[in-house]
C-alpha cells in the first residue's frame, strides 16, 4: 500500500457537508439580517422598548434588559435574569432587530413559565461539558491502548453534544414563534412586517440546525475510527 493513501483519513468526508451547510447557515442568517436590518419598523420603536414591553406583559418586571457590546450577541442569561441586546438590537428600530430582541424575551417566558425542553437543556448542560472533554481523552487513551470499549465508551459521552443540540432545537423553535406571536397579537408589527421578522428569526433557527448536523457527523466520524483503529489491531 502506498505511503500516502495509508495515513489518508477518508473519515473527514463525513465532515465536509456539515461544514458546507453550516458556511451556509451562517451565510443565511447573515444576509438575511443585514437585509431586514435596513427595514424601519413602522412604530419606530426600538428592540430594548420592545423587549421590555414584552417582559412586563408577561409580568417578568425582575428581568432586566442591558446593552451589550457586539452584533447578534443577543442572549437571555438565567442566572442573572437578564436580556442582553446587541449594538445591532438594542437601539435599533429595524424589524430584524424587533424579531431578536422578542426572541430573547421568547427564552424567558419559557424559563419563568417552566417550558419543558429548556428545563432538560439546562439539566443535560453539566453532562455535555463532561463528556465533550472526557469523551475525547477517553478515545484517545482507548486508541492509544487497542481498548475498544473504552474508545467507544469515549465516543458515547461526547454524543452528549450531539444531545444538546437537539434538545435546543425545540427551545429555539420555541422562542420564535412565541416571538412572532406577541409580535403579531400585540400589534408591535405590521402586518407586512411580520414575515420579515419571520424570515429573520428562520434563518437564525438554521444555524442551530447546522450545529446538530454537524455534532451527530462528528460522532459518526470517531464512532468509526474507533471501532476501525481498535478492531484492526
Amino acid at each position: 500500500m502506498p505511503f500516502g493513501f495509508y495515513y489518508l483519513d477518508y473519515t473527514y468526508l463525513l465532515l465536509i457537508p456539515a461544514m458546507l451547510f453550516a458556511l451556509y447557515a451562517q451565510f443565511k442568517v447573515n444576509s438575511t439580517y443585514n437585509k431586514f436590518s435596513k427595514v424601519r419598523n413602522a412604530r419606530g420603536i426600538t428592540g430594548a422598548e420592545v423587549a421590555r414591553r414584552i417582559l412586563d406583559a408577561n409580568g417578568l418586571w425582575n428581568v432586566k434588559v442591558v446593552h451589550i457590546a457586539g452584533s447578534l450577541t443577543d442572549n437571555f442569561n438565567p442566572q442573572t435574569n437578564t436580556v442582553s441586546l446587541s449594538d445591532s438590537t438594542y437601539s435599533s428600530t429595524s424589524v430584524a432587530a424587533i424579531g431578536v430582541a422578542a426572541h430573547e424575551c421568547g427564552h424567558a417566558v419559557q424559563h419563568a413559565t417552566g417550558y419543558a425542553p429548556i428545563k432538560i437543556r439546562s439539566a443535560i448542560i453539566p453532562i455535555t461539558n463532561i463528556g465533550s472533554s472526557l469523551g475525547l481523552i477517553l478515545l484517545l487513551i482507548g486508541l492509544l491502548f487497542s481498548s475498544h470499549s473504552l474508545a467507544i465508551f469515549g465516543v458515547l459521552l461526547y454524543s452528549a453534544v450531539a444531545l444538546f443540540q437537539a434538545v435546543t432545537l425545540p427551545v429555539e423553535f420555541n422562542a420564535s414563534s412565541r416571538a412572532l406571536k406577541t409580535l403579531r397579537d400585540d400589534f408591535i408589527l405590521d402586518e407586512d412586517e411580520l414575515p420579515m421578522a419571520r424570515k429573520v428569526l428562520s434563518a437564525a433557527a438554521l444555524t442551530y440546525v447546522a450545529a446538530l448536523f454537524s455534532s451527530i457527523s462528528t460522532v459518526l466520524r470517531l464512532f468509526l475510527i474507533a471501532n476501525n483503529r481498535t478492531r484492526r489491531r
